[in-house]
């Protein structure tokens, strides 16, 4: 069953409890930065794994100590409660 796509009002109620995501061109978007490289793939390597049992993958991208992160649930055109989910596991995994 595919996920629900959120509609705009639920999308911005939900960013309320995720500081520093916003929406940019339709998806969820956060830049995490670290103290450098080592730090950074470190946190790619603890989401992925994350994002692997969810069976759910970010777009992303890593440039020594910065991680950009944008997410989507392309089956459904749009955002989704996976996509939330994902991103409040990469918060705690800051």
């Amino acid at each position: 069953m595919k996920p629900a796509k959120l509609d705009k009002h639920e999308v911005e109620q939900r960013l309320e409890k995720l500081p520093g995501w916003s929406v940019k061109d339709g998806v969820l978007h956060h830049t995490f930065e670290f103290a450098d490289f080592s730090h950074a793939f470190g946190f790619m390597c603890r989401a992925a794994l994350a994002a692997e049992a969810m069976n759910h993958h970010p777009d992303w991208s890593n440039v020594w100590n910065k991680v950009v992160v944008n997410l989507s649930t392309h089956s459904i055109g749009g955002i989704s409660q996976l996509d939330f989910e994902l991103a409040e596991k990469m918060q705690k995994l800051v």
